[in-house]
């Protein structure tokens, strides 16, 4: 036990230097805070200072932290504006993404199984990462904007529905049938959601809304913690209970007082970026091995070669989105939001390295890789865009509640 409050005292200290890195760097150039929740995560793992090691009560923590990550990714998708088109086109992206990652991975791996999970790693795309630089452009609510929202969505939920059938452990069709129940509880809780709430939820929620009652918050918790429960005991990732809860939440805050949702949203946002996202993006880089990677000549040399596949095989299939007549800096805004990667890629390598089926050399390139497109594609495309003739002149969308960093 000892060992444990260690590891979380290290981890919580090194959350709160982490902001104060990035905002100190931030006065030359914009970097996103989990770069150095990773950095320094590593800093302070095996590999080099040795302060925090690895254990099953720290991981508990940090694998609440990835729930709450994707709860709140859930909570950013307003379905009703990215369905049709882009919605549709960001699905048919994806399936070229797929289709051309499994081609590719093969070659690499020469192994099916592997092939499998580097596969899914590609063709993922961080929405929670993408969207707050898009509100914060004031670009979230534009054609574009919601074409980069549909392929972020779709690029986060796909590849846990393909988690769940292909790396469950069962057949496709058992696995499928399992994902079948699942979605059957969630849509049913989905279809009662978005019925709306009853006048008595309303006033519960006012009368503890700034008290030690907390109903709201304490209610999404639940949401998040049964959906999540659920989901592992039907034995699909836990991920895909946590993004369903973060839509339950978008539908239950629907038509609710916009100032009330957005105190309910900044605490939601307080407990999940003050406490656990970190502790699960400062794990990740405890957790990382990157004497693995330093002492393979051939991960190193996979590290660029993911790197430009996240381009190739999702970033440029992600142009089937773009709204008509959209210009070239546009398009290569896209290419760069959509090759962005890193949750489900530390979520799908951790799973192929416990089972076996991946190495830990692959999988600290494919993290790797992902650390550096968190790093430098979203960058590049909000200078693009902000080039670009068609960006917003607007400042940040304000008015939008739910938040993810």
């Amino acid at each position: 036990m000892e060992v444990t409050i260690g590891n979380l005292v290290i981890i919580v200290a090194v959350g709160v230097l982490a902001p104060l890195v990035a905002r100190l760097i931030g006065t030359w150039l914009a970097i996103p805070v989990v770069v150095f929740e990773i950095t320094l995560g590593i800093v302070v793992g095996p590999d080099l200072l040795g302060w925090v090691t690895v254990d099953d009560h720290t991981e508990l923590v940090a694998n609440f932290g990835l729930a709450m990550l994707f709860f709140l990714a859930g909570a950013e998708i307003d379905f009703r504006e990215i369905r049709g088109r882009p919605l549709t086109t960001a699905l048919a992206g994806w399936l070229v993404s797929l289709g051309a990652a499994l081609g590719l991975s093969f070659v690499l791996a020469q192994h099916v199984g592997a092939a499998v999970f580097i596969a899914i790693a590609l063709t993922s795309t961080a929405l929670g990462t993408i969207l707050p630089m898009l509100r914060d452009a004031g670009d979230l609510r534009s054609p574009f904007g919601i074409a980069v929202t549909a392929v972020g969505a779709v690029g986060e939920f796909a590849p846990l529905i393909a988690i769940s059938i292909f790396l469950s452990g069962r057949t496709p069709l058992h696995a499928s049938l399992v994902l079948l129940g699942f979605a059957v509880i969630a849509g049913l809780a989905i279809w009662g959601a978005a019925r709306g709430v009853g006048a008595e939820f309303e006033r519960l929620v006012t009368a503890t809304l700034h008290t030690s009652g907390q109903f709201a918050v304490r209610l999404f918790m639940v949401v998040t913690i049964t959906l999540v429960g659920v989901s592992v005991v039907l034995g699909l990732d836990m991920l895909l209970g946590a993004f369903t809860a973060g839509v339950l939440y978008r539908l239950l805050m629907n038509g609710s007082d916009e100032a009330q949702t957005k105190v309910i949203g900044s605490k939601i946002d307080a407990v999940a970026f003050g406490v656990f996202v970190p502790v699960f993006f400062i794990y990740t880089g405890v957790t990382f091995d990157l004497e693995a990677l330093l002492a393979s000549p051939t991960a190193l040399a996979l590290v660029p070669i993911f790197l430009g596949s996240f381009i190739l095989l999702r970033g440029i299939p992600s142009l089937l989105s773009l709204p008509r007549g959209s210009n070239r800096l546009d398009r290569g805004a896209m290419v760069l939001y959509g090759a962005t990667g890193l949750p489900i890629i530390v979520a799908v390598t951790a799973i192929g390295v416990d089972q076996g089926d991946l190495g830990s050399e692959v999988a600290s390139a494919l993290v790797g890789a992902g650390m550096l497109s968190v790093l430098v594609y979203p960058l590049l495309a909000l200078w693009l865009r902000r080039k670009s003739s068609d960006a917003p002149t607007t400042g940040p969308d304000d008015d939008y509640v739910p938040t993810v960093a």
